[in-house]
């Protein structure tokens, strides 16, 4: 069976994954990350800079539990601001 393409859509979402995965890592490093999520440095690190545009759901959820972190907190991302509804009389 032949390999579906990787769409547009799918590469951006992979590396807005990567971005907020690195950058909710702060200081652990990416061994100790990967020791505890049980992957390899390497797959980390492709995940982290976006190489990879769907990892494993199964990988997505040890690598956010390795860094006290939820799915949601990884997958969703945060508005930038906050809309409010007009006060009603």
């Amino acid at each position: 069976m032949p390999r579906k393409r990787t769409t547009d859509q799918e590469r951006r979402r992979g590396a807005d994954l990567g971005r907020r995965l690195a950058r909710r890592r702060g200081a652990l490093s990416q061994e100790h990350v990967a020791r505890t999520a049980g992957i390899s440095v390497e797959a980390l690190r492709k995940v982290e800079q976006g190489h990879v545009a769907g990892p494993s759901v199964f990988l997505v959820v040890d690598v956010a539990a390795a860094i006290d972190a939820t799915l949601d907190d990884l997958v969703r991302p945060r508005s930038r601001a906050r809309v409010t509804k007009p006060a009603t009389r």
